[in-house]
């Protein structure tokens, strides 16, 4: 029988879980999360893009999105404004206050990303992105 310490699954889960957590404290001062930070960085990628395709470019499913998004809209970091080609739905952008947050914390991002990473060298990195990568494919496959 596997031990659950021996799981892929559980290391990953319990991996990404104190992650979130140590971006998350981390961040606290700035009054995000680290599920706000992630969405505000992928939607300044794609910026002016519909809350189904920000779902979709986040892997998160739409009701998440809606919250996060109500959130950093409240926090004046991104605006919905109604899609001219489609009356149901929002296009969503960064504001010039997400901006300056995005350039204030990317340098801390990039720090903590080090700190966690540390002991792992460049070529270890570039085997864990692949591999989890290639999970995560074979994941969205089965779906």
């Amino acid at each position: 029988m596997l031990n659950i310490n021996d799981s892929i699954g559980y290391i990953i889960s319990t991996t990404g879980r104190k992650l979130n957590q140590y971006f998350s404290l981390r961040f606290q001062s700035f009054d995000i999360t680290s599920e706000q930070w992630s969405v505000l960085n992928k939607l300044a990628e794609r910026d002016g893009i519909s809350q189904r395709e920000l779902a979709e470019h986040t892997e998160k499913d739409s009701n998440n999105i809606t919250k996060i998004l109500d959130q950093l809209e409240r926090k004046g970091w991104v605006k919905r404004i109604a899609n001219p080609q489609d009356r149901r739905s929002f296009l969503v952008y960064v504001t010039d206050n997400g901006l300056l947050l995005i350039k204030q914390l990317a340098p801390l991002d990039e720090e903590l990303l080090n700190d966690v990473c540390a002991s792992l060298s460049a070529d270890e990195i570039a085997l864990l992105r692949k591999i989890l990568f290639q999970i995560n494919t074979n994941i969205n496959s089965k779906s």
